[in-house]
């Protein structure tokens, strides 16, 4: 980075699970109370960057709006981004690359609303209704009604282009890389396991907002066992070689989050900094989904940032991974302590060591806290900041996340 920034810990709605007690809420209802909330620290942000990952017919600019919705100063500019999971991610890496004197602080956040999935209509029948409702004589009208075209576009999790769900893609991934049910059901325990005592802790007291008469997070299972989840059955591959199951993936979730992003003048704007960690240095990866799994970017990402930094994996205090399936932070995990994958395919000349498990997610994960795919970025980078905050100055963390399309985002933050 060219001058220091900053990442303060910001606030989110609890995250739930689709249909839950956040239902009612579209994108932009669930994110208004969240930048409210957020505005109450400072005079005014000089920038809001805001986004969603499932589009809406009644609006495009989603940060426009929440401004707007939120009674924010409207002479303050706002601008919607999107990258799939990485969505708020990416947002403050672009806020990060935007302060200067006049542009200190960034409000940067993002939201999913999934129990409000939008059923549009086929291109075909958008076409022909728009013919009927443009045509100006019987005749005409009557000629548009001969070439009807009936057809509901129903939204789905699946990647345009190949035409596979996230989780039929992780599953190509746990077989290449050999990654077994077990490991996976052990990964996805810890995560509901750390995030339960996290919550008892008081962790996430000053993270989350009540919103709708709930404050906590809906999805965290004080229940789980690897008993429990031995018994489930795989979601994506039933053939018999499956192994990615509903315990061992996050869940559809509904949910806002939302962090600052500021220069040192913009910190001194904030009231009642609590917390806070420098973002380092970034990193953003590509993959040739038809030649590597779509999900593996961050395996890219990650070596390129260490190499760049001087940085094995051991000198990493903090490893906070996206769990979007627990066989993706396994196989992300086995390609980076993999020597030949990383000199061949990161092309990294770096010897990075062995990875510190006992470091990853100490307050849980997505598969335990939820992925409202939006709102994931901000979640976890507030997460981080606030856990490497509490380690000590000069600790470090590395944050990453998979995301749609063969892309990742990585993030180096120093307390």
């Amino acid at each position: 980075m060219n001058s220091p920034t900053y990442l303060i810990p910001g606030l989110r709605t609890p995250f739930c699970k689709v249909d839950g007690p956040l239902k009612s809420f579209d994108a932009i209802q669930m994110s208004v109370p969240v930048a409210q909330a957020m505005a109450k620290q400072v005079d005014r942000p000089d920038l809001l960057i805001w986004g969603t990952v499932i589009p809406s017919l009644r609006w495009s600019n989603i940060a426009r709006e929440v401004l707007l919705d939120a009674k924010l100063d409207a002479t303050t500019p706002a601008f919607a981004t999107v990258q799939a999971c990485s969505t708020s991610m990416v947002g403050v890496f672009e806020a990060a690359g935007m302060l200067n004197d006049h542009t200190q602080l960034a409000l940067v956040g993002g939201v999913e609303a999934m129990s409000r999935v939008q059923i549009g209509l086929t291109q075909g029948m958008s076409d022909w209704l728009r013919a009927v409702m443009q045509a100006k004589t019987f005749g005409q009208r009557m000629d548009a009604l001969t070439g009807i075209t009936l057809g509901l576009d129903i939204p789905s999790v699946k990647n345009r282009v190949t035409g596979k769900s996230m989780g039929e893609h992780c599953e190509e991934m746990a077989k290449a890389w050999k990654i077994p049910r077990e490991a996976q059901d052990k990964l996805a325990y810890e995560s509901h396991k750390r995030a339960v005592a996290a919550m008892s802790a008081g962790f996430f007291d000053d993270l989350v907002m009540a919103v709708n008469n709930t404050s906590k997070d809906g999805i965290p299972r004080a229940d789980s066992s690897l008993e429990k989840l031995a018994t489930l059955k795989p979601a994506f591959d039933r053939s018999g070689g499956g192994s990615i199951t509903a315990g061992n993936a996050s869940p559809l979730t509904d949910g806002a989050a939302a962090i600052w992003v500021a220069n040192e003048n913009g910190m001194k704007r904030i009231a009642n900094i609590r917390t806070s960690a420098r973002l380092i240095d970034y990193e953003i990866a590509g993959v040739d989904i038809f030649k590597e799994g779509l999900l593996m970017a961050p395996a890219y990402a990650i070596p390129r940032l260490l190499a760049r930094n001087n940085l094995r994996l051991d000198g990493i205090d903090l490893w906070e991974i996206h769990e979007a399936f627990a066989a993706q932070v396994l196989c992300n995990v086995a390609a980076i302590e993999n020597d030949a994958f990383v000199r061949e395919k990161a092309g990294v000349n770096h010897d990075l060591g062995k990875f510190p498990w006992d470091r990853l997610n100490p307050n849980g994960g997505s598969v335990a806290i939820g992925h409202p795919f939006g709102a994931t970025g901000a979640r976890i980078l507030s997460q981080a900041a606030k856990e490497l905050a509490a380690m000590g100055p000069g600790k470090r963390a590395v944050v990453s996340i998979c995301a749609d399309g063969g892309l990742g985002t990585v993030a180096l933050l120093q307390a």
